[in-house]
Order: C-alpha cells, then structure tokens, then sequence
C-alpha cells in the first residue's frame, strides 16, 4: 500500500514568526500550479500547458494514494500567502521492502528565497517521512546544469545517488537535434 504522512501528531513548523509548513489543501491548487509553471520556465525554460497542469496538481491533491504537496505559508494579517512547495510522490522498493519518496516541483517565491523557507519545507518532510516506518528514504531528481538547486539539496544533507534518471516522455518531449552523424 502507498503510504503518505498521517496524522501522527507532527503540526506545522514556524519560520519567521509567521510561516506554517503543511499539507496543501484543494484551495492552494491554483498557486501550486502557478508555481510549478514558474519552476519549469525558470529551471529548464519550458513553458507548460496550464490547464493540463492545474488539472495535475488537482488530481495530485484529491487522490492521496499518488502523492501529495507541502507548502510554506505566510500567515499576517489575517491573509495566508503561499511562498513555496514540495510534492512527493511514491516508489516502491523491493529491495528494501519500504517506499522512497520523491521530491519534485520545489519552488520557493523568489523574494522568498535564501530566507529559510526550503530548509523548514525539506526539514517537515524528513521528519513526515522518518515518523513512517514504511518510508525508506527521500530521493529526487534535479536538472543537471541547476547547480544552485544542487548546492541547496546538499546542504539540507541529501547526496549525489549513483544513478542516472532515463526517460521517454510521451508528454513533454524535448525535441534534440539529429545527431550529425545520422544525417545524410
């Protein structure tokens, strides 16, 4: 069975006085979205198809078993505004008999950045994380020429793995030019 976090007694973590992390909610869809767009033209300038997205995100939230999203919140004022996020989703592992999660679409709000805003995101999911018996390890994958998100991952303590993540994308393609060897 997939697992994800429960209530397990762990409440949001402050950061700069004001600042909740926790679980998104089907409300936050619509930033969560926008942030993910943002992440995708600012990290690997593609531009993405904003209904399929928010669709996507949508789904992700309303079906537990897929994954979920972690967001940062600023609460002043009686206004939440959301600053970043995290979304896991799930690998099974036979060789260890658990589930990895993975981390993907980390966006933080650029004036928001360098602020503690990532470190307080990745630390309430460790700790979702290591409170599952069944969660046997975080990875993620990063672009690889994004050396700052690189720098970033290292220093909240996570490392290089020893793989290579191969694709065939049925969606979003990357159309490469035609080796010149293979022209005629």
């Amino acid at each position: 069975m997939v697992t994800g976090p429960k209530e397990n007694g762990l409440s949001p973590m402050p950061v700069l006085d004001h600042l909740n992390v926790r679980l998104a909610m089907p409300d936050d869809a619509a930033t969560i979205a926008s942030f993910s767009a943002a992440m995708a033209l600012e990290t690997e300038g593609r531009r993405l198809d904003l209904d399929r997205l928010h669709l996507g995100t949508i789904a992700l939230i309303e079906t537990p078993a897929r994954g979920f999203f972690i967001v940062a919140e600023l609460e002043q004022d009686d206004r939440r505004q959301l600053l970043g996020q995290l979304m896991v989703t799930y690998e099974w592992s036979d060789w260890r008999n658990g589930v990895f999660w993975w981390v993907q679409s980390v966006y933080v709000a650029p004036a928001w950045r360098r602020r503690g805003v990532y470190r307080t995101i990745h630390d309430y999911t460790m700790a979702l994380a290591q409170a599952d018996p069944q969660v046997c390890g975080i990875r993620l994958y990063v672009e690889q020429d994004n050396r700052t998100a690189q720098t970033v991952y290292q220093r909240v303590g996570l490392a290089p793995s020893g793989y290579a993540v191969y694709e065939q994308d049925f969606v979003l393609a990357r159309h490469r030019p035609a080796h010149p060897s293979s022209q005629g």
